[in-house]
């Protein structure tokens, strides 16, 4: 584990000791990793995410239309 000193502003500090305190967290280091931790998870590439696998699986399950002039037939020529 890494151990850092780091300045933060009171807003900050205030809303780490409302998190700190919904979840029951013992100190402001696991409010950190706990919202790092939901930021990654929200932020995480769409790619890698279980419910976009599924979407796309399920995509490539559908029939698919041939087009041998894809210009002239969506109208862009």
């Amino acid at each position: 584990m890494v151990q850092a000193l780091v300045k933060i502003d009171e807003n900050t500090n205030r809303v780490l000791d409302v998190v700190k305190a919904k979840y029951g967290l013992n100190d402001k280091g696991k409010a950190i990793e706990l919202v790092v931790k939901r930021y990654i998870e929200e932020e995480e590439d769409p790619e890698l995410r279980p419910e976009f696998i599924e979407k796309m699986k399920d995509i490539q399950k559908q029939k698919s239309i041939r087009v041998k002039d894809f210009a002239k037939r969506y109208g862009l020529s």
